[in-house]
């Protein structure tokens, strides 16, 4: 499966989905947030863990998320709730453990009232580090239209400027 995280004006972004079990999706424009797309977090994250049953894991079986579109209309053949429904409790384990991936890699506060227990230990955290750190570095050297393509499975990116295939 490959996405595609494409820069966009006024700090958005958009996802461009492909070869995955399922028809290709996109997100239409959404907000970056502070340092990179949420849904990028989730690739680097989920990659450097080896998590293949999260976000990415059911988006490539052939899940679909709230604010996903299909690229070509028409019926999707095979429900991606059906995948959710089969591994909903994997992709809720992996948001937490990204979202406390990311807290940590931003300097965040890890403990008091309502930040719960942390899912991942300190070598865990040592393998995401590095990989956010290079995909926060390759967003910010995007150009506005250029795209940052994570192939799933895969430890590489690739940015790619405006204009090319």
């Amino acid at each position: 499966m490959e996405m595609d995280f494409r820069k966009l004006p006024d700090n958005q972004h958009e996802i461009l989905v492909r070869a995955r079990k399922g028809p290709d999706v996109r997100l239409p424009a959404q907000t970056v947030g502070p340092t990179l797309p949420h849904d990028l977090v989730h690739a680097v994250v989920e990659t450097a863990l080896g998590i293949e049953d999260g976000f990415w894991g059911a988006m490539a079986r052939g899940a679909t998320f709230e604010g996903f579109e299909l690229v070509f209309p028409g019926r999707h053949r095979r429900s991606g709730l059906k995948v959710l429904r089969r591994g909903g409790d994997a992709v809720m384990a992996a948001e937490l453990t990204v979202n406390w991936a990311y807290r940590v890699w931003r300097g965040l506060p890890t403990e008091g009232r309502g930040v719960g227990l942390a899912p991942l230990d300190e070598a865990a955290l040592a393998r995401t580090t590095p990989h956010l750190d290079s995909a926060a570095a390759r967003w910010a050297a995007l150009p506005e239209g250029g795209e940052l393509r994570w192939r799933w499975g895969w430890t590489a990116q690739e940015p790619r400027g405006r204009g090319r295939p």
